[in-house]
């Protein structure tokens, strides 16, 4: 039977569009860090690492027949962890909008890997994609596990550039829970592909890691 996230996980990937407090465990994934626009040419570098390398070792772990646990799966989506810079920094806390600030952004950019996937055989994968398509984003992507523990969590429909006011929400209410926002830094999982879906329609999973006030 085929693994498919979006009914196994659908806690951790699709939650309903008000917040929710949940406990992340650690989960391994390919990650790629940059600094950025995310319209850049270096940050769709990045993604196309991830692409490659994933769908590189889905395709051949089918090849195999010795992996332990291995069952057919669909990709995980693209998580994209986003903070600011220290000039960025600067540039907010003097009241600068969050949709001024891109050129200031840092990023850690993943795609989660089932458990069966060993860091020896991403490794292995790794250097087939490379000698094939020659793209250097591919080398700096690495094989980490990633707990994020207590979130808040919330389905966001619309622009990217709408975000603020769903952040805003969430922070008030886990604020009458109890809860604090840990930092500006955030989680975006993309539900949805901007190239084929209007911004308006768009669905990112928004998260951020929370503690008890």
């Amino acid at each position: 039977m085929k693994y498919e996230w979006r009914k196994e996980d659908k806690d951790l990937y699709l939650p309903k569009p008000n917040p929710t407090i949940i406990h992340i465990p650690k989960m391994q994934f390919l990650t790629i860090t940059g600094e950025g626009n995310p319209n850049s040419e270096v940050f769709s570098g990045c993604v196309g690492a991830l692409y490659a390398l994933s769908y590189g070792i889905k395709m051949n772990l089918k090849k195999r027949t010795n992996v332990e646990g291995y069952q057919d799966y669909t990709v995980f989506p693209l998580e994209g962890i986003w903070n600011l810079n220290d000039e960025g920094k600067r540039l907010y806390e003097i009241g600068t909008k969050a949709v001024d600030l891109k050129d200031y952004f840092t990023f850690k950019v993943m795609i989660r890997q089932p458990n069966f996937v060993s860091k020896d055989f991403f490794e292995e994968i790794k250097q087939m994609v490379f000698q094939k398509q020659k793209n250097d984003f591919v080398l700096s992507v690495v094989f980490e596990e990633i707990e994020e523990g207590l979130v808040c969590q919330m389905l966001h429909q619309g622009s990217y550039d709408d975000e603020p006011a769903s952040f805003a929400r969430m922070e008030s209410e886990i604020a009458q829970q109890g809860y604090t926002r840990i930092s500006k830094e955030h989680k975006e999982i993309y539900l949805s592909d901007p190239q084929k879906v209007e911004p308006s329609k768009l669905k990112t999973t928004l998260r951020f890691k929370i503690c008890k006030s």
